[in-house]
């Protein structure tokens, strides 16, 4: 069994030292900072910078694919800008948004595992408005995975982190946005992806329930903000995506029980892999 942790450090130091100890093979990390060194000689990663790009947007921290134990191999895929890709790599829009990587376990065929993150956008000044949105920047994500994605084959593919968008429902039951963000949902499964977790009963929901939210939700909270705590936490902002093929081998849990939550703003989300 393969054992993956999804994850937004919130570039925390602790956030690193807590996952070296999780027993987990894999790491789909987001918001990773530089890891202190006494984490660094423990892990294998790639050697991007730990940063994402950002025209007046200093962001020490990036995606990447972590290797925390021997009992799987890692070739890591090179990310490269737009401009600087060669026909047939990993053209990313906005490097540090997507880090992809082939695992080889010791038994079994080898799989693709990806760790997506989407920044928070704004509107053009001239727009006037001062609304925030993210699915823009899963778009570009997703059309950076398109790379790595064999059309009309059957592929055999893992991608999950943190989109900042909303699963199943809009901002205070805003059609407008809950369309905008099924749009990221449809186009994955488009792609042969289809979102797979975390979902009840493979996590404890929110309490008190979001206005947001409908009663015939599934959805498990994954982060909480500034003003509440693990146990009040309600919404839920981590995904995960996998191959149809795989769909029957692989189980997706939140962590997300105030007691095993984490030094992160986002819970962990475990993933199993047969």
């Amino acid at each position: 069994m393969l054992k993956i942790i999804a994850w937004n450090l919130a570039h925390r130091e602790e956030s690193w030292r807590f996952l070296v100890g999780t027993g987990a093979d894999i790491a789909l990390v987001q918001e990773a900072a530089t890891p202190p060194p006494e984490v660094a000689q423990r892990i294998g990663v790639d050697s991007a910078p730990w940063k994402t790009a950002g025209a007046g947007c200093y962001r020490p921290w990036r995606t990447a694919v972590v290797k925390l134990s021997d009992r799987v191999d890692v070739e890591w895929l090179e990310a490269k800008a737009i401009p600087d890709a060669q026909p047939c790599e990993l053209a990313v829009s906005r490097p540090g948004t997507l880090a992809v990587a082939i695992l080889t376990p010791p038994t079994g065929e080898p799989m693709l595992v990806a760790s997506m993150y989407a920044p928070w956008e704004k509107s053009h000044a001239k727009i006037r408005s001062s609304e925030i949105y993210a699915d823009a920047s899963v778009h570009r994500v997703i059309s950076d995975l398109s790379t790595v994605i064999p059309p009309k084959h059957e592929h055999r593919i893992i991608a999950a982190g943190d989109l900042n968008i909303l699963y199943g429902y809009g901002e205070d039951g805003n059609a407008f946005w809950a369309s905008r963000y099924e749009t990221v949902f449809q186009r994955m499964a488009a792609l042969g992806l289809p979102f797979v977790g975390p979902q009840a009963p493979q996590g404890r929901q929110a309490e008190p329930w979001p206005k947001e939210l409908p009663r015939s939700s599934n959805n498990v909270p994954t982060y909480h903000t500034s003003h509440q705590t693990p146990a009040s936490a309600t919404r839920q902002l981590d995904f995960v995506f996998a191959s149809n093929v795989l769909i029957d081998r692989v189980r997706v849990s939140a962590l997300n029980e105030p007691d095993q939550w984490g030094p992160s703003d986002h819970c962990r989300v475990s993933i199993t892999v047969d």
